[in-house]
């Protein structure tokens, strides 16, 4: 047993096929596929289910991979540990982004990353949370900067910033020129979100829970769109189809009086979410966390509270 066959292995339940396996690998496909034959021979086992047009994991194969996948993400930290002790932020870095936060936190955090740790490039990734969940688990991640609550347990998460929520409206709506609108007054008015996949959609159908009896139902007091993007809906926003929900970071001005659009704050309670960067318990790179750790918390985000407290388990 090699650790090539365990990446070999690892590449093929991913990728749910042998020939796309073999790419990821930068192998031939025979060569992958023999190499896999042989392992499953001297375990005796069958790892894979072969026919059809997608490859499925056995039973015993899925447990087999997924002690693949931990072995190799140990081999993986030796190799850290070594080059740590020449360089703790040498090499590059993995990070995985949600889309809600990338647009806005991504150019100040990569040009403020380059200027304190150059020999730390980050290799970027926007995705869903689950997603970025995923990757992290099976080691394709370093980390995450995601926003709570997360859907997976057995993380260290350390907290950045709390972000509040505004209200964003056509510059000719009647509220244009308040100084805030409560989250009850949402329910009267149609709404566009983001659509399923997104965590941001969950936390502003938690602030006008009307809205989420509507996307189940059918029925309810406000009609919603959905988009897929939060520039999506800010153009159909100002093209005076209706309101929406905003992270504050993706505001440009809140006290804008050009252009389509006009924001307005939410009145107290204002809701929030809590952003923070999420790890592997057992990644080693600790100086580099904390290096975008204290990198976001040097980006000008207007509006957000950074915060600096002490890493916790999820």
């Amino acid at each position: 047993m090699t650790l090539t066959e365990l990446k070999y292995i690892v590449a093929v339940a991913r990728q749910k096929h042998f020939g796309h396996a073999a790419e990821a690998c930068f192998v031939a496909q025979p060569t992958l596929s023999v190499a896999i034959k042989k392992l499953e021979d001297e375990l005796g086992v069958t790892i894979f289910e072969r026919g059809g047009t997608e490859v499925s994991t056995t039973p015993l194969g899925a447990q087999i991979v997924a002690q693949a996948e931990r072995v190799l993400e140990q081999t993986a930290a030796i190799k850290e540990i070594a080059k740590q002790n020449k360089d703790p932020l040498a090499g590059s870095f993995r990070l995985g982004v949600i889309y809600t936060i990338g647009p806005y936190l991504l150019p100040t955090l990569v040009k403020t990353m380059i200027q304190r740790v150059p020999q730390m490039p980050l290799v970027l990734q926007e995705n869903f949370t689950v997603k970025l969940i995923e990757l992290l688990r099976q080691g394709e991640l370093d980390a995450a900067i995601m926003a709570l609550p997360l859907p997976e347990q057995g993380m260290m998460v350390q907290p950045l910033y709390d972000e509040p929520f505004v209200v964003a409206m056509p510059k000719d709506h009647a509220w244009a020129k308040r100084k805030e609108v409560s989250s009850e007054e949402l329910k009267s008015e149609t709404m566009l979100l983001l659509g399923n996949g997104h965590c941001f959609r969950d936390q502003v159908l938690e602030v006008c829970p009307e809205m989420a009896r509507f996307s189940t139902t059918g029925d309810g007091i406000a009609r919603t769109f959905e988009g897929s993007s939060l520039e999506t809906i800010r153009h159909m926003v100002a093209s005076g189809i209706g309101l929406t929900v905003l992270p504050i970071a993706s505001v440009p001005d809140m006290e804008t009086t050009d252009g389509m659009l006009r924001y307005v704050r939410f009145a107290k309670p204002v809701p929030d979410r809590r952003v923070v960067i999420a790890w592997r318990k057992s990644f080693t790179r600790q100086a580099a966390i904390e290096a975008i750790r204290e990198a976001v918390l040097a980006c000008d985000l207007p509006g957000v509270t950074m915060l600096n407290e002490s890493a916790s388990a999820q």
